[in-house]
């Protein structure tokens, strides 16, 4: 059990079953709230369970220990993450949870050519065909016909 938990496959799918059921508890919970009201009760209710989780673990860190450049990646990330929330529970407001979140999933697509651009990794042909399947699928499944 112990080297299933430090597996990074197991965290990642257990990342996209709650990813699916943000979406479909959101969809949901917004019917007759404003978007980014909706996220802002979604964002106190993660600083909860993240403090919670962090005093239970005792993995608390002195504010010092975090280097300047990593302060500033940590911000610009927490800052895309809420534009990413605000605009992801608008999208949601105005559309399907079933067209919504495929293109939602497009980040993966994303991820996948920022990584090679700004942190020098390397896909293999293979994962390249995946990342285009990918992306048609989303495009697929996100078409109202």
């Amino acid at each position: 059990m112990k080297n299933l938990l430090a597996s990074w496959q197991v965290w990642a799918l257990l990342s996209a079953g709650f990813a699916a059921l943000t979406a479909i508890f959101a969809k949901v919970g917004i019917e007759n709230v404003g978007s980014d009201f909706a996220t802002f009760v979604r964002t106190i209710v993660i600083l909860g369970a993240a403090g919670g989780i962090l005093a239970l673990t005792g993995q608390w860190q002195p504010l010092n220990s975090v280097s300047p450049k990593s302060w500033s990646f940590l911000v610009l990330s927490g800052l895309a993450t809420g534009f990413s929330w605000l605009c992801y529970f608008r999208a949601l407001k105005l559309g399907d949870a079933a067209r919504v979140a495929p293109i939602d999933k497009l980040s993966v697509v994303l991820v996948a050519i920022f990584g090679v651009l700004f942190l020098g990794e390397r896909l293999q042909p293979q994962n390249w065909l995946g990342v285009a399947l990918i992306a048609a699928g989303a495009i697929l499944v996100a078409l109202k016909l």
